[in-house]
């Protein structure tokens, strides 16, 4: 009945047109890596689930304003993350690598820090570490997205509200001697310690947050770790989608807890959501896991768009992406699509790659094809619902015989080094599904642009990157 209700609003919404009040709560959702065809792909996945051809609108995309904008930078054709989430949090072109600053050197002022001095509660939260490159695009300057420690003493020092996402992907500097060197013998602290100091409070999952917002000022909320220390790094995100259990943090809890904080104690505040983990599933090329995250991200969507139907004239929603990544297309061969065969994946290949070193640690010399056989059924579904011919067969069991031996060649993603032949797993299933990929990185691919409530008429059309962020502050001022 909720689904039904949710879908009437949006209809409504679609032939009433867009408020054209003042936004007073600004929700800026960023499908990191989420392209055109992420989008479609995800829809027609969950059309095929059921039985046809043809889409499954998710919420965003029944928004009644609609847009395309480019994603370039100001140093390549294609960007990276600090430049396009540079561009999209303050109208500025940067260089790729570089986070906050405009290329004359100078920082940029955020709408995120622009609306925080004029008194608004500001969140920021995402789907991997909270130090990464699109989330820090709204509180850091520094010439490197890679200056990790420099970016988290900027997270402690912004006074925002609220942060949700993965732990700090480097609690210490890198280069320690380096960093030691530069700051006369001194011991560096954990980001950890800065944040405590700087009357952050850390929650470690929905249930944790819970327990401790009343009591909070300011909030981190991030994945639960047993046995957290401050010197403890993280994978750099919270669990994929396809593989989250249910004591891990989702995106979907950071976004209600976000405006849970953020609504208790501002009269008007902007956050910003980004699922972060769509950008890294399509730079390994995994098409399930990217569509799951994207399908997640559209739940916290939703949550947003609640919120927006009990303030319609107040609340502000608009959802893009900073880039494409892997240059996906929908179709490989002949005029088909498969896309179902694509649920019978249930983890990433990350974690696939996991359990098969894991699988080879306990088998050791012992390890045989019928393991990797059992695994690939019960994680892939090949040879049960996914049917594998005799020469995919072969060619699977000859990557197996390559790993066993430890010739097997390393795939090196951005984030992640993994085997070759849970790659070769992964990309057969995508095959077969009929996806295909052009590249382990971005693309220059125009990304969409999708937008409701107060001040939302002003994002439609072919717009660049640089122009949401004005006009995101053009709602707030009307």
């Amino acid at each position: 009945m909720k689904r039904v209700i949710l879908s009437f609003v949006i209809l409504c919404t679609v032939l009433f047109g867009a408020s054209a009040g003042q936004a007073k709560y600004v929700f800026y959702f960023i499908g990191d890596g989420m392209g055109q065809n992420q989008v479609l792909a995800t829809e027609m996945y969950l059309a095929e689930l059921e039985g046809r051809i043809g889409t499954k609108p998710l919420c965003f995309t029944q928004f009644p304003v609609t847009g395309q904008c480019t994603t370039f930078s100001a140093s390549n054709g294609i960007t990276d993350s600090s430049a396009a989430g540079t561009a999209l949090s303050s109208g500025e072109k940067t260089t790729n690598h570089t986070l906050g600053i405009k290329p004359d050197g100078t920082n940029v002022y955020t709408i995120a820090e622009q609306l925080r001095d004029a008194g608004w509660g500001v969140g920021i939260t995402t789907s991997v570490s909270i130090d990464h490159a699109t989330p820090a695009a709204f509180y850091a300057h520094v010439e490197s997205r890679n200056d990790y420690y420099t970016i988290g003493t900027q997270l402690a020092a912004s006074n925002f509200d609220f942060f949700g996402g993965g732990t700090f992907y480097q609690p210490y500097p890198k280069k320690l001697d380096k960093w030691k060197k530069e700051n006369q013998g001194k011991e560096p602290e954990s980001l950890y310690k800065i944040c405590r100091d700087a009357g952050y409070t850390f929650a470690h999952g929905y249930g944790d947050y819970q327990n401790k917002k009343d009591e909070a000022k300011k909030m981190i909320l991030i994945q639960p770790h047993e046995g957290l220390t401050d010197d403890y790094k993280g994978e750099g995100l919270i669990p994929y989608a396809i593989e989250r259990k249910a004591d891990d943090l989702s995106l979907t809890q950071i976004t209600e807890a976000a405006i849970d904080f953020l609504y208790t104690h501002h009269d008007r505040f902007f956050l910003m959501v980004e699922g972060g983990a769509i950008d890294w599933a399509c730079h390994s090329n995994d098409a399930a896991t990217a569509i799951n995250d994207v399908i997640d991200m559209d739940k916290a969507v939703r949550l947003a768009f609640e919120f927006y139907l009990q303030h319609p004239d107040e609340t502000l929603i608009v959802v893009t992406a900073d880039h494409e990544t892997g240059g996906m297309s929908l179709g490989n061969s002949d005029y088909t699509l498969n896309l179902q065969l694509l649920q019978n994946q249930h983890i990433s290949l990350d974690e696939l790659s996991n359990s098969l070193k894991q699988l080879s640690d306990e088998k050791g010399k012992n390890l045989a094809w019928a393991d990797v056989h059992r695994l690939f059924e019960q994680k892939l579904g090949f040879w049960q619902t996914v049917e594998i011919s005799a020469e995919e067969d072969a060619a699977l069991q000859a990557q197996f015989k390559s790993f066993k031996k430890g010739k097997s060649k390393k795939v090196k993603t951005l984030y992640k080094e993994l085997d070759a032949l849970t790659a070769s797993a992964v990309s057969l299933l995508d095959k077969k599904s009929k996806i295909g990929w052009t590249t382990g990185s971005h693309s220059a691919s125009a990304v969409g642009v999708w937008a409701v409530g107060a001040g939302s008429e002003i994002f439609t059309g072919w717009q660049d990157d640089t122009q949401l962020a004005p006009k995101i502050m053009q709602a707030t001022a009307k």
